[in-house]
């Protein structure tokens, strides 16, 4: 008998000796190490040398990173080391890719304040910046935004409070080129750098205007009451295509916008300015202009071809057409929709992510803006966007996620598998192995439209055994929420937040609602949405009343949360149903229409009816039957949605005795700038959530 036990105690020493320790095998989830791996956007090819940069955020600290052949190893280029909210956009290369140009720091509000999210007693600045890469420190050129880079590499023209100005590498100092009225944006150079198209953005018109910058003289091309943007030059710099979006004084914001006055793409001749208009839409689907995701709505190609995305078949896709105009061409058939698109360097083919065969993926595809059958680049579980040829066409790239992989931009050289550029940047205590993997969630709404969803369920789960439920529901509202970790910074933190809460024991349901993208025309348009008559309150009531037939969920637990858009279903579901709803927390929500469409539209004159049903479709139009209490999460320097929304709603709310508690972000604004912001609303959300929903609920 002893040598039997003694078998056993050897047996067990051995089991225990040849295990690793749990936390070696699966890292404990904390929404710390949820949000460490660093987000990468902006990913740009040289326009010689092969390079690749692009940008990175690790927990709220941006830099500029670049890989370089033939290894392909990403190096930081920048030394940015606090999480102080100073974002980094714009990234530009110099014609010699040997430095790269960035604008750091947000663009200021209406009184011309820039975001300050640290609340630094010293202010800040947006500012651009030149950094070499051969190892120099960077070089502050001026504060402004919209950098665009002359082609000849003698300087760089920019936006500064209402001048376009030029500020030459040489030292010099900057000069100022054009002076006008309007909001001045798009800056595009011609490609021998001799002139510089921009738009003049009016509020309720646009021009575009060419710069000579030899005679020092400015013409406006074709200037009408419509709304003209997006110039694209052609290869040779001789003539200047635009898209035109007619007037019109009906408000759409917030409202279905299923068709519209046609649009148009007018090509000019760049000497004379005459403009003719190479292409129009057709009256019906398709003829309100809908945007791809790409540096310009308007790509001319090396074949003297017009790439644009068009909606004429109910799905957002690519067409092309002759710049000397003519019949458009559909490159992209099927029922799916493109969304991240680049020409390659050369202009002769185009890169574009879609959700063909996978709709609530992204998977990368090429075409000949000629036509033909698109060859897909990509196929998989994962998701991938932002494809980039390199300048030699030897490589190409990408930024690729998955269920469980957050995003990092990747490289196939010469045809070999895909690696990461930057490997190890992903911490090693990122919890990878201990994150559930969503399912595809098809449900019902209460007036029977097919919803789309994810459904996160806590891992190791018990048979028989009743969870606490959330429903998610995105910002927007036109964003899809996806099978794995998002393309977006704002969405990439809200899927950490579903993985983290499965963590912690709830069934956690994110919600595609009506007016969101990737399910075509119809679903986006979806009537009486929004500021209309709210319809996708239909989708809160439909998706809560799934949670509450499911066997795994305690029907008396069920919360929800979202932020902006998603913020405003929160708080139509708690007002609208507290009976299903047990509690919710709400990030800078609309919760009165007419003020949310005032922020975008400060002169909105809503007719009496629209007012009244805008009111009838806002959360303040239901207080008298809110019952079950909430978390309210808004930074006050909101440029998005007014902070007195929340002002308003905490008032109201106190004085119907509605349990409600608030988290306010000084000089924070709508989409967190510092990762210090997130942690805090997230950590406060998972605390409320488990003191209302882990015990029986408190009405």
């Amino acid at each position: 008998m002893l040598r039997v036990r003694a078998r056993f105690a050897a047996a067990a020493v051995l089991a225990l000796l040849s295990v690793p320790p749990l936390a070696a095998q699966q890292p404990a989830v904390t929404l710390e190490r949820l949000l460490s791996s660093p987000f990468p956007t902006e990913l740009l090819p040289s326009p010689a040398g092969g390079r690749l940069a692009w940008i990175d955020n690790a927990q709220g600290v941006r830099n500029v990173w670049v890989a370089e052949p033939p290894e392909y190893r990403g190096r930081q280029v920048t030394r940015y080391t606090a999480d102080d909210g100073q974002s980094i956009d714009n990234l530009e290369w110099t014609p010699d890719a040997k430095s790269l140009i960035y604008v750091r720091g947000g663009g200021p509000n209406r009184q011309g304040e820039v975001p300050n999210p640290a609340s630094d007693p010293a202010g800040a600045e947006q500012a651009i910046w030149r950094v070499p890469l051969d190892g120099g420190e960077p070089v502050r050129l001026g504060t402004g935004s919209g950098a665009a880079v002359s082609p000849k590499g003698d300087g760089i023209a920019y936006s500064r409070r209402g001048e376009i100005v030029w500020q030459p590498f040489a030292g010099k100092e900057p000069v100022s080129w054009v002076k006008a009225r309007g909001g001045l944006r798009q800056l595009r150079f011609s490609p021998d750098g001799s002139r510089l198209a921009f738009v003049s953005a009016r509020g309720n018109h646009g021009f575009v205007g060419v710069y000579d910058v030899a005679a020092k003289a400015l013409r406006w091309i074709a200037p009408s009451v419509d709304e003209d943007s997006e110039p694209a030059w052609s290869p040779d710099g001789a003539r200047l295509a635009f898209l035109r979006v007619p007037a019109s004084i009906k408000t759409t914001l917030f409202h279905p916008n299923p068709s519209a006055e046609p649009w148009s793409i007018l090509v000019a001749d760049a000497a004379t300015g005459e403009a003719k208009t190479a292409w129009r839409a057709e009256p019906g689907p398709g003829s309100a202009f809908a945007e791809m995701v790409a540096a310009n709505q308007v790509l001319w190609t090396a074949g003297d071809r017009l790439v644009f995305p068009w909606e004429r078949d109910g799905w957002l896709h690519l067409y092309s057409v002759p710049a000397v105009g003519g019949k458009a061409t559909l490159l992209t058939p099927g029922e799916f929709e493109v969304e991240s698109v680049n020409l390659t360097l050369d202009r002769r083919q185009v890169l574009f992510s879609s959700n063909q065969d996978d709709i609530d993926r992204r998977h990368l595809w090429q075409v000949d803006p000629a036509g033909g059958r698109p060859a897909a680049l990509t196929r998989g579980e994962g998701i991938e966007w932002l494809p980039v040829r390199t300048s030699d066409g030897k490589a190409f790239a990408y930024l690729r996620s998955g269920a469980r992989r957050p995003a990092r931009p990747v490289i196939e050289v010469a045809g070999s598998p895909a690696r990461e550029l930057a490997p190890g940047t992903v911490p090693a205590e990122f919890p990878e192995s201990a994150l559930v993997v969503p399912e595809p969630v098809i449900l019902s709404a209460s007036d029977g439209l097919r919803i789309h969803g994810q459904l996160f369920l806590p891992p190791n789960a018990q048979k028989g055994e009743r969870h606490p439920a959330l429903l998610f529901f995105h910002g927007g509202s036109h964003r899809q929420m996806l099978l794995g970790w998002h393309y977006s910074g704002y969405y990439n933190r809200a899927y950490a937040m579903n993985q983290y809460l499965a963590s912690r024991g709830y069934v956690v349901l994110a919600v595609n609602y009506r007016s969101g993208t990737g399910y075509g025309l119809a679903f986006r348009e979806a009537p009486n949405q929004g500021a209309s008559g709210g319809s996708e309150f239909n989708d809160v009531l439909g998706a809560g009343l799934y949670l509450r037939g499911r066997t795994d969920v305690d029907p008396d637990r069920i919360g929800l949360w979202g932020g902006s858009y998603g913020g405003y279903l929160t708080a139509l579901g708690l007002a609208r149903a507290s009976n299903l709803f047990a509690a919710g927390v709400d990030l800078h929500g609309v919760h009165d229409w007419n003020e949310g469409i005032r922020n975008f539209i400060p002169d909105y004159q809503p007719k009496p009816e629209e007012e009244r049903l805008a009111f009838e479709s806002s959360p303040m139009a239901w207080l008298d039957g809110w019952r079950s209490p909430v978390l309210l999460i808004h930074g006050d320097d909101d440029r998005n949605v007014f902070f007195s929304q929340t002002v308003r709603l905490v008032e109201a709310l106190r004085e119907r005795k509605v349990p409600v508690e608030q988290l306010v972000l000084p000089d924070e604004i709508h989409g967190f700038l510092r990762n210090a912001s997130w942690l805090a609303a997230y950590h406060a959300t998972a605390d409320f959530f488990d003191r209302k929903l882990k015990s029986p609920p408190t009405r």
